[in-house]
């Protein structure tokens, strides 16, 4: 190898453990194993609308959000389309097919051009087996998965189409530094109206309806929840108002 193209691997080799630092799954690790981790991934940028996973397909890789951003889909049995949980610079996915060795559970795609990061499954075994920090984020991960799923099993089971809109916008809300209720980095209408099984036009209704009657106030890419028990009776049909 000459010098320059030494210099070139060990630039790449920097290059990709600060971006395994940035992933809260591999915070603590140590040098020596984000090393290891780096020199066995394998990078791919995405297309916006790529198809990352397929249902069905083998799991041979645990994989990275290194940037951009991506959706977990399942499709019913009558064709459907549904989204499931957003995945954001940071996360991880296609664990469940590395511990246990069967079929991809749902199909990723970008949302948006985005850069992921492939490890393969002796890898991520080897990570797993060896790291029980990787362990407990796992199993606290699967846990908060199964929590999540039970939710949006909830919310589709809600007949009226708005009042799941509602539904989803107080699963997403969340409370600032000085009490303030905000929903962050809020998903496009459209990626909203595959979460709740609806139309994107439904969701645009819904939330128009929300911002006249003062509940909640758009700021930038985010919404402030003005009146969070208003938002709750949207939900449950007590706030009749809202949901004609």
């Amino acid at each position: 190898m000459t010098a320059a193209a030494g210099k070139n691997a060990a630039t790449n080799g920097q290059m990709m453990r600060l971006h395994l630092q940035k992933i809260p799954l591999l915070a603590g690790v140590s040098p020596e194993t984000l090393c290891v981790i780096g020199s066995a991934l394998q990078l791919r940028t995405v297309e916006r609308g790529t198809q990352v996973l397929q249902k069905g397909s083998p799991g041979d890789h645990l994989l990275f959000v290194l940037s951009g951003r991506l959706q977990a889909v399942d499709i019913t049995e009558d064709g459907r389309e549904i989204g499931l949980n957003l995945l954001v610079s940071g996360d991880y996915f296609g664990e469940l097919s590395i511990v246990d060795g069967l079929p991809r559970s749902a199909s990723v795609v970008a949302l948006e051009n985005s850069l992921i990061a492939l490890l393969p499954r002796t890898q991520a075994l080897a990570l797993i087996y060896h790291t029980p920090l990787i362990v407990e984020r796992l199993l606290k991960r699967m846990a908060s998965s199964v929590r999540k799923a039970a939710d949006y099993r909830t919310i589709l089971g809600i007949p009226n189409a708005s009042q799941r809109v509602f539904a989803l916008l107080q699963k997403f809300a969340q409370i600032a530094p000085g009490g303030l209720v905000v929903i962050d980095k809020l998903p496009t209408q459209q990626e909203m109206a595959i979460m709740v099984n609806t139309s994107r036009e439904t969701v645009s209704r819904a939330i128009h309806i929300l911002l006249t009657q003062g509940v909640v106030e758009k700021d930038l890419r985010r919404l402030i929840v003005r009146q969070p028990e208003v938002l709750r009776q949207a939900v449950s049909g007590e706030a009749s108002s809202l949901t004609r």
